[in-house]
């Protein structure tokens, strides 16, 4: 496989996490859906995952970077399945509006066992890794790593006016930081 064809495959895979994660952040300003803190860790993992992407994009393909997106995407996967398993059983409710038929968490366990597969599969078949720099990043993986910045900037204030410096709420009702400042009560 080349590096180039590298390139364009890891920056469709950065723009299709930053679209899951862009749906997560319109969801959550659009629909007031706070996310809670298992969902913020989902957010943390996925951005693990964007950051091995942006490096194998903008820096060079390497086997470490790939590594790196196995491992936070084996996080989330085990943070999304632990949420699931909170709501398996009948009667203990879900947390979120459904997409699809399925909650966010089951979505982002399904987007982080695709990771998995996707980064084994690459480093089973390159053969050889030059580790060099590229040249240039094509206009793709520039929209792609613009985007993956912007949404991250996006959740870390949407995170802080949620949560402030310390710990979220378990069930958030509310942008609890922005209220403090502003000097509302709970708004829901």
């Amino acid at each position: 496989m080349s590096g180039r064809v590298l390139v364009y495959l890891n920056s469709l895979g950065l723009l299709g996490l930053s679209a899951a994660l862009g749906y997560a952040l319109a969801d959550q300003i659009i629909n007031d859906d706070l996310p809670c803190p298992l969902c913020l860790l989902q957010r943390v993992a996925m951005f693990g995952v964007g950051i091995g992407l942006v490096l194998n994009i903008a820096v060079a393909h390497h086997p470490r970077h790939y590594g790196m997106m196995i491992i936070s995407a084996v996080l989330g996967m085990f943070i999304a399945m632990r949420q699931i398993l909170l709501h398996i059983v009948p009667g203990t409710g879900a947390f979120g509006d459904p997409f699809l038929g399925l909650h966010f968490y089951t979505w982002a366990f399904i987007l982080f066992v695709g990771v998995i597969a996707g980064a084994s599969l690459v480093l089973v078949l390159v053969s050889r890794w030059d580790g060099e720099r590229h040249l240039s990043i094509p206009f793709l993986g520039t929209l792609a790593i613009g985007t993956f910045f912007l949404l991250a900037v996006a959740n870390v204030v949407g995170t802080t006016l949620e949560c402030g410096v310390g710990a979220c709420p378990d069930d958030p009702t509310s942008y609890e930081f922005l209220d403090r400042l502003l000097g509302f009560h709970n708004h829901k």
